[in-house]
């Protein structure tokens, strides 16, 4: 028996044996036939019931000649054991008609949402209409209905699966293909919304919601609302801060490469953050950890990101070389980076807030306490991140009471991420608490290294969409071999590479040497391809923005935005787009005290090739005693 396959998640497309089908049998009412069969409870219907459904139009001659007709087409093309005729019943026989909607459910029920999202092509048997036969058409809306629903779902799921992978730019197309196929889906607007965010596009995010107000309104009237779960998204989106300063992204700002390589360390941090949030108040730290370059900081920026789309609380810094000796200085950072702010915190103890408005270096142990009793209090109100990058430069006095802090919390939604670079001396302040994880302590180490051949070369296909296999593989070679996997290197050359930058032919010996990191290295360690592909990055930037990543460079260490605006003397304006543009592109990080290289061996790429020794004594003298913060 020919076994027949039809595709209705979209339009019909019906196979016998992978064969297309007879034309007959593509007859609108004969594959409305066949369908509306393979749906039916046990593929079994009554005579008069499917004579009223498609031909009640006609006489009962002439019906009962266009069902037998349609039955002979079904026949010769299905064989004639596939359809079951008797005296009032007609049926088609198990597994001679399977469709697509059957394989959707088996996997769905098994949660493979990519297999079952790539089935959804649009609604179900779109195109196809009988419109002199309405019982038919009632139940093909309702079936639309349905499958639509269970269709956008697990394009949904789906979306919210790549995010959690790190790759934001597919959840993005997945969310938008839903809301084509739903346009008042707020599944789909949330999803879409959270995946362009997630891209760095928070103008595109916010432009979803503003689209579907207006389908609201014209289907339903202008009484109708987005649910308020949506509008708290929008409001987490739009108000996502950086430094001190609310970004607003222009609707023609560059999207962010996306993160590749780390989808088991996502999960990781994902799945730890899901726990925290669910499992009514769980204490848990993660350290995320390797070498300079290798995307500790990207990493912890994605989770980060993540945590603030979520109805959560984030408060981030980040640590330089200076904090370490300053008392208090990592604590302080967390303050002024979102836990000043945080809802819930008015709940805590007067004296606990008077302690925390007060901060500073001379601050005493009590501010241990209050620390701790203000994070009690925002975690009552909503789960709790505290992010700290570049921990290993941390003040001891934080470094001590963290451990606490997490004890403390063991029975609250409070997650600790912790970047940390390794290789320097300082990382290993860190590693009495990693051995207390599973003991007293709910903890995860996450580590992260040089990325691979298949995440370098997802990389190539969305930096040099254009390239042919062999280029590929030959450009895949040297990255490989000129930045040893590191991302930020390979990101870096990749960008100089898609911007016209030859590679010279040959390469230098194999980089780093044994025994040696990024941390170890000088400018003039690094392959010639590397430093000047940094160098052309920087030679792209418009004026004002070169005089700003330089300045940033010649001051070092946290700069601030007023040291900016006096060592480049450029206008306001200027500075603030150019930092904008800086954060954009990844040559600077923002915290709430101010501004930070993504990488010091880039600073360093800047003072060596870039900056001139006077123009960096210029800046330094303009900046005078505001050189940090």
């Amino acid at each position: 028996m020919p076994r027949a396959y039809c595709r209705v998640l979209g339009p019909a497309r019906l196979t016998i044996n992978d064969v297309a089908a007879p034309q007959e049998l593509l007859w609108r009412k004969h594959l409305a036939l066949l369908v509306y069969l393979a749906r039916s409870p046990r593929r079994t219907r009554t005579r008069e019931h499917l004579l009223g459904l498609l031909w009640g139009d006609k006489d009962e001659r002439q019906a009962r000649h266009s069902l037998s007709e349609a039955l002979g087409a079904m026949r010769r093309a299905l064989g004639e054991r596939a359809v079951r005729v008797d005296v009032d019943q007609v049926g088609i026989e198990p597994g001679a008609v399977v469709l697509d909607t059957e394989q959707f459910v088996q996997l769905t029920d098994h949660g493979d949402w990519a297999r079952a999202a790539a089935l959804v092509e649009g609604a179900f048997l779109e195109g196809l209409s009988v419109p002199e036969a309405n019982e038919f058409e009632n139940w093909l809306a309702a079936e639309r209905a349905e499958w639509r629903a269970r269709g956008v779902d697990a394009i949904a799921r789906h979306a919210e699966a790549r995010l959690s992978e790190g790759d934001a730019q597919t959840a993005a197309r997945e969310a938008e293909r839903a809301l084509v196929l739903a346009p008042t889906s707020e599944i789909a607007v949330r999803a879409a919304m959270r995946a362009l965010a997630l891209c760095g596009d928070r103008a595109a995010a916010l432009r979803v919601l503003e689209e579907f107000t207006r389908v609201l309104h014209a289907e339903l009237g202008n009484a109708a609302r987005p649910a308020k779960e949506t509008v708290a998204l929008a409001d987490r989106i739009r108000e996502a801060r950086v430094g001190r300063r609310v970004i607003a992204a222009a609707a023609a700002a560059p999207r962010r490469i996306p993160i590749a390589g780390r989808t088991r360390e996502l999960a990781i941090l994902n799945a730890a953050w899901q726990r925290v949030c669910t499992d009514g108040g769980r204490g848990h730290i993660a350290i995320i950890e390797g070498e300079s370059g290798a995307g500790v900081s990207r990493l912890l920026e994605e989770f980060v990101s993540r945590a603030r789309l979520d109805h959560a609380t984030v408060a981030a810094a980040r640590a330089v070389p200076g904090d370490r000796v300053v008392r208090w200085s990592a604590l302080s950072g967390l303050v002024a980076g979102g836990l000043a702010d945080a809802p819930g915190l008015a709940g805590a103890p007067p004296t606990a807030l008077a302690t925390l408005r007060q901060i500073g270096p001379d601050s005493e142990a009590s501010l241990a306490d209050a620390f701790a009793a203000g994070v009690a209090a925002v975690a009552d109100e909503q789960p709790l991140c505290l992010a700290i990058d570049d921990a290993q430069w941390i003040d001891a006095e934080t470094l001590t009471m963290l451990p606490r802090l997490a004890r403390d919390s063991a029975r609250q939604s409070v997650l600790i991420a912790l970047g940390v670079v390794l290789g320097a001396p300082e990382s290993t302040r860190f590693d009495e608490l990693r051995a207390r994880f599973g003991r007293d302590l709910d903890g995860s180490v996450v580590r992260v290294g040089p990325l691979d051949e298949a995440a370098l070369r997802q990389l190539v296909a969305v930096m040099l969409p254009d390239y042919e296999n062999a280029d590929v593989d030959r450009l895949l070679r040297r990255v490989r071999h000129d930045t040893a996997g590191l991302p930020l290197l390979a990101v870096s050359m990749l960008e100089a590479v898609a911007d016209g930058m030859k590679l010279a032919a040959g390469a230098p010996a194999p980089w780093p040497a044994p025994e040696r990191t990024l941390l170890d290295s000088l400018p003039n360690d690094l392959p010639p391809a590397v430093v000047g592909s940094v160098c052309e990055r920087f030679r792209r930037l418009l004026p004002e923005a070169q005089q700003v990543a330089g300045a940033a460079a010649a001051l070092g260490g946290r700069t601030t935005l007023q040291a900016l605006l006096r060592a480049t003397a450029l206008a306001r304006d200027a500075v603030d787009a150019s930092l904008d543009l800086l954060e954009w592109e990844r040559w600077l990080l923002a915290d709430a005290r101010g501004y930070v290289f993504v990488a010091p061996i880039v600073r360093a790429i800047l003072l060596q090739e870039m900056i001139t020794p006077g123009q960096a004594r210029r800046y330094r003298g303009n900046a005078g005693d505001l050189k940090t913060a």
